[in-house]
């Protein structure tokens, strides 16, 4: 039977158009495998370690950390600054694997661990922050979302130095000169100066005290990094602590006498705990275990509130 008119219009137009369904559905594949790689506009931002500053009448001074390796709090920024500088002159983009921290040079990349599900992805550290006490890292919000941080706010992480990051128009370059960094060094603020690295987790590499008034020397131009070493978004699982304590640490120091000269000092419910590594004997002046975050945000703010400007936020078994 021939069909004219309207209703042979519309079977033809139902055709082509189960037609054009059926081919759709045939070229649907799987998906294209995300790749989250910073891109960095050529000859964006420069390589930067900075001079001490001061924020909250707390002195942080910015240096080569290459053994960098600490376990605290990570947070995560959003829109407010999406198209602003970061501090080495980049443009922050929350869809990039970035972060910020307060005292490693610009740009490196570290690896940020989810200590509460084994989750592990590499950063690009390009910012300065965050600012709020009792945190070591500000996540973009892709990175963030990739270890599972955006719905709590925040999460205990480990934070560990890979490499120096590159640049837009290559290879990073070297870092200022001893010279250029101590025209800018302001006195450093006094206080105790032999008080080690935080408490990290057991297997850390822990960098060796730092004394303030020595000025770090100044590494060799760093060829670009490997791909390995670059933050494309790959999620990597690895072996964490069945079960993690939060802590409030003043100080960790190598003469117990020192240590209970700062426990007297701020009183309160602190105690001392001792750590053997690398064949040396820490005392670490802390408080906890805690309960949540809140509870150790409430410690810390406690304990700053007493005059003790480096206690800081710190996970641990």
């Amino acid at each position: 039977m021939f069909l004219s008119g309207p209703l042979h219009k519309g079977f033809v137009i139902a055709g082509l158009l189960l037609l054009a369904g059926c081919a759709g559905a045939r070229r649907q594949g799987p998906p294209p495998l995300e790749d989250h790689t910073v891109q960095v506009p050529a000859n964006a931002g420069v390589y930067k370690v900075g001079n001490p500053y001061q924020i909250d009448n707390v002195w942080y001074y910015p240096r080569e950390q290459p053994d960098y390796d600490e376990t605290g709090i990570a947070s995560w920024y959003g829109p407010d600054f999406y198209g602003k500088y970061t501090a080495n002159g980049e443009l922050y983009d929350g869809g990039q694997l970035t972060a910020a921290h307060r005292t490693l040079p610009m740009p490196v990349n570290v690896r940020v661990t989810n200590l509460d599900n084994g989750k592990s992805i590499i950063v690009r550290v390009n910012d300065r922050g965050p600012y709020a006490r009792g945190r070591i890292i500000d996540l973009s919000r892709r990175a963030a979302e990739l270890l599972d941080v955006v719905q709590n706010g925040t999460a205990r992480v480990r934070v560990t130095y890979v490499s120096r990051a590159d640049l837009g128009g290559g290879g990073p370059p070297p870092p200022e000169t001893s010279a250029e960094i101590a025209n800018a060094l302001p006195a450093a603020p006094t206080g105790k100066v032999d008080s080690s690295a935080l408490g990290v987790l057991p297997g850390a590499v822990v960098a060796p005290p730092v004394k303030l008034a020595t000025l770090p020397a100044p590494l060799p131009a760093a060829p670009p990094p490997p791909a390995a070493a670059m933050p494309t978004g790959q999620v990597d699982k690895v072996p964490v602590p069945g079960v993690t304590h939060l802590y409030v640490q003043v100080g960790a120091f190598s003469k117990l006498e020192n240590a209970q000269r700062m426990m007297k000092s701020l009183g309160g419910d602190l105690h001392i705990s001792s750590l053997q590594r690398g064949g040396q004997t820490l005392y670490r002046v802390r408080t906890g275990p805690l309960a949540s975050v809140q509870d150790a945000d409430s410690a810390l703010s406690r304990i700053s509130g007493t005059g003790s400007g480096d206690a800081q936020i710190v996970v641990d078994q």
